[in-house]
């Protein structure tokens, strides 16, 4: 605990003394004071960030001060960034998840999956990863791994009490290192699932305006096979390589806690629906374009599409879970008032100072200057470009939070992009999937802290094991998104679009 508030303290400090140290000891000749000032918030906003000097929201406010302080834009303006249709989208996708776990509907998807999967060893550990991965593709995945942790507990104890502790230590801890990484990787899959995929969407429209928005459908299409190879390569490195085990589990132990929860409620039906329901609009809502094939969006009934986008759908769905009646003499509608506490608001915030970060980095001319950096990089292949992109941003990533590293990434290889004539979604697309992708720490990701913190997980397990998968998803992505996702996005990677010059 002393050390912790230590950490805070120096963390603190240091941010201080690098941004006045910035402000007043730097110059950048040829380029306007709002550069240099621009470095030294994002420094401060970084080094605060890391060290958690402050909570992580409070941090994120620090650009409605800063930014009008010195001058690189009024607070009146930058506020925008902390409330658009991201947020929204992020605030249904909340609503949604509560509804989910109010109801229990996650405990009988995920129970439903192990009873199916069966019961050697293996199999019970590749249906906890299928549960965690579809989940959270639909529910962010720090919230799945807080729901799958109790159930995969209850199921090692069991096992405990049938074969002793010693004898099941592998497949215990096999268990709970692969929630952590399946809700990782199955986060990657949709804009919803994780937060730097929506990072990603929002910095992508504020640094081109012009281009069309990448939409939850074509996202979807583009990272389910990166998705589910790099599921399918981690659960054969747990199984067969790291933890390795004959343990043949009894099913009815699964059989037994699945018929605990009963016949299926009259609201679990209405939130399946509607949660079915969302997905299959979020999917299909814009064309989609698998070369061979095109599947009109349903947007498309409509006169003017551009009217309508993925976080409608997540605010028209969430609105009718608080009208659909209930069965329950605990409450009327599905949602109730008391909603509005559950939602993590410091997470919209975190989110809101990214966004006006991303939009203080242009503003201030800090776009050009980096840019500038970089030039020469053409030269290289893209498929170099990308992999190089892919290390980087995994083994970063494991020494700060994946949101972080996003919010202050993205912004950098969007102007990178443009000043080596590279399509700006080659570089910032493998950076968004990279950053969900650090396995080693328990800082990295969400579900790696929450796991850790079960106690059932050395750090050492989980770097040694980390290590490996990092090595397998910097491949999948790196070759999977360059020979497979540009073809679905439709990605020229020889052509500059017209949307990013300019």
């Amino acid at each position: 605990m002393a050390s912790s508030l230590n950490l805070k303290k120096i963390g603190f400090l240091l941010g201080l003394f690098f941004f006045f140290g910035i402000l007043f000891f730097v110059e950048i000749n040829g380029y306007p004071p709002s550069v240099k000032n621009m470095i030294a918030v994002i420094v401060l906003m970084l080094v605060w960030w890391i060290s958690e000097a402050l909570p992580l929201s409070i941090t994120a406010l620090l650009p409605l001060v800063l930014f009008p302080l010195l001058k690189i834009e009024s607070t009146k303006k930058i506020s925008g960034a902390y409330i658009n249709s991201t947020i929204f989208l992020l605030l249904g996708g909340f609503m949604i998840a509560i509804a989910v776990q109010r109801w229990n509907l996650h405990k009988r998807i995920a129970l439903q999956i192990l009873k199916t999967i069966g019961s050697k060893s293996e199999r019970i550990v590749l249906g906890f990863m299928i549960s965690c991965w579809f989940l959270s593709m639909w529910i962010s995945n720090t919230a799945t791994a807080v729901m799958m942790i109790p159930i995969g507990l209850s199921i090692i104890l069991k096992i405990e009490e049938e074969f002793g502790a010693s004898k099941t230590k592998k497949i215990a801890t096999c268990i709970m290192i692969a929630i952590a990484y399946a809700c990782s990787i199955g986060g990657i899959t949709t804009l919803v699932g994780t937060p730097p995929n929506l990072v990603f969407a929002r910095d992508f429209e504020i640094a081109f305006p012009k281009a069309e928005s990448i939409s939850f459908g074509q996202w979807f299409s583009m990272a389910l096979p990166i998705s589910l190879t790099l599921l399918i390569a981690t659960w054969l490195v747990l199984t067969k390589i790291f933890f390795r085990s004959d343990i043949k589990i009894n099913p009815e132990i699964v059989q037994k806690k699945y018929r605990e929860l009963g016949k299926m409620s009259f609201e679990e039906k209405i939130v399946l629906a509607v949660f079915v329901t969302t997905a299959l609009l979020w999917i299909f809502r814009k064309n989609l374009n698998f070369g061979f094939i095109t599947i009109p969006g349903w947007e498309n009934l409509f006169g003017n599409s551009k009217m309508i986008n993925d976080s409608t759908v997540a605010i028209f769905m969430s609105i009718l879970l608080f009208i659909l009646p209930t069965k329950s003499k605990e409450q009327t509608t599905i949602l109730t008032a008391d909603v509005v506490k559950k939602i993590p608001w410091d997470v919209i915030l975190l989110f809101g100072g990214g966004f006006a970060l991303a939009k203080g980095f242009r503003l201030s001319k800090l776009s050009d200057f980096v840019a500038s950096q970089f030039m020469g990089l053409e030269q290289y292949s893209i498929v170099l470009i990308i992999l190089f992109i892919v290390i980087i941003f995994v083994f970063v990533t494991e020494v700060t939070s994946n949101t972080v590293s996003a919010e202050i990434t993205l912004p950098i290889l969007a102007s990178v992009a443009v000043a080596v004539n590279i399509n700006p979604l080659l570089m910032m697309i493998p950076a968004t999937l990279s950053v969900s992708c650090a396995f080693m720490m328990p800082t990295a990701t969400a579900p790696n802290a929450i796991v850790f913190g079960s106690g059932r997980v050395k750090i050492y397990q989980m770097a040694m094991v980390g290590f490996a998968i990092n090595i397998l998803s910097i491949l999948i992505v790196s070759f999977l998104f360059y020979f497979l996702g540009t073809k679905i996005l439709g990605i020229d990677i020889n052509q500059f679009p017209k949307w990013a010059k300019g």
